[in-house]
């Protein structure tokens, strides 16, 4: 079976969902890409998840996009998430920038779009999107969710609220928590101080790339960018032009109002009081050098897994990358993810 790399993407509509809030997102829609082929049964998707601020490209090559390429070499031919093996499937979250319905996208009911006005989401419901999206394609049961930080929160939410749909939840970078860095209305208080935000209706008054790119910059660095760059640009004058470069392509395409909603998400995730409905087998992965989930959690995760009844096993990556580690260095942990793959049949 050949496979050149290329995604084969689309969006799904998923008709009127219904939140946990109450509130409805009428013709909702879900954008995704897909690598491999579909087995006759239906029964080899992995569902990959991707983190914060980027997108279902992220499984592919590397283009225009600053969200692409960070996973490419997890999925493909022979590789950890073997497309010669699964169909993979890469879900585009609710409420993010890349094509699904979130803030930027129009309100049917107004004609306008949704901006500031976007109802609350939590995790179940992005997972809920991604469940209406797989039943939509015909698929009623999966081998594995996989996926890095805000990828693995919905990984582990996957297990809670549908448990027995996957055999294995790999989640890397991540944890049983968000950490408490910055909430959804530390975001919102920070781009009101933006002259084009206007309450949050920023989309004809020039938008806040400026704000946004600046706000980019302190996370990457905060991901441990800089470790990862220096290398290729061991001037620090040429290192921080790069950095600003990378900040700046985001800014462009990352919409203000899903950083806000995506964050209130994760200021309500807490996947611990769930632990015990999870009856797929847990791949837990950190990273030695990331700030965000230390591999101080870990003793208190996998002794939650144990307490919870859940069949898990912990890897921690040797890597100087720290949050990015899980894409940037991905060799270091690969033959753990297929093993564990492997593992469920």
């Amino acid at each position: 079976m050949s496979d050149d790399q290329v995604l084969a993407t689309g969006t799904m509509p998923i008709g009127d969902l219904t939140l946990r809030g109450g509130a409805v997102l009428k013709q909702a829609r879900i954008a995704y890409a897909t690598r491999g082929a579909l087995a006759a049964d239906r029964k080899n998707v992995v569902l990959v998840t991707h983190g914060f601020t980027s997108s279902h490209l992220f499984i592919g090559r590397a283009g225009p996009s600053a969200s692409e390429g960070t996973w490419a070499r997890m999925v493909g031919p022979g590789a950890a998430i073997d497309t010669d093996r699964y169909h993979v499937i890469s879900s585009n979250m609710l409420g993010s920038s890349y094509g699904s319905t979130a803030p930027m996208s129009v309100d049917p009911d107004t004609g306008r779009r949704y901006g500031p006005r976007f109802p609350r989401i939590v995790l179940a419901d992005i997972v809920a999107a991604q469940k209406a999206m797989l039943a939509a394609m015909g698929i009623d049961s999966l081998v594995a969710v996989v996926g890095p930080s805000y990828g693995g929160f919905q990984g582990l939410t996957w297990g809670i609220e549908h448990p027995g749909f996957m055999r294995g939840i790999s989640a890397s970078v991540t944890g049983l928590r968000a950490p408490r860095d910055t909430t959804a209305e530390e975001y919102r208080a920070r781009f009101s101080t933006d002259p084009n935000w206007n309450g949050g209706d920023y989309y004809e008054t020039g938008g806040i790339d400026g704000a946004m790119a600046k706000l980019r910059e302190e996370t990457l660095r905060n991901y441990g960018v800089d470790v990862f760059l220096r290398p290729r640009f061991p001037d620090p004058a040429a290192l921080d032009a790069e950095i600003a470069r990378q900040a700046r392509a985001w800014a462009a395409e990352f919409d203000a109002n899903s950083l806000i909603a995506l964050a209130g998400a994760a200021n309500d995730y807490d996947a611990a009081p769930g632990l015990p409905r999870i009856t797929a087998k847990v791949q837990f992965v950190l990273s030695r050098t990331d700030a965000l989930f230390p591999p101080a959690i870990a003793p208190a995760t996998m002794a939650a897994f144990r307490a919870a009844g859940v069949e898990a096993e912990y890897v921690e990556i040797d890597s100087e990358f720290g949050h990015h580690a899980a894409g940037t260095d991905w060799a270091k942990w690969a033959p753990d993810l297929r093993r564990f793959m492997d593992s469920l049949g």
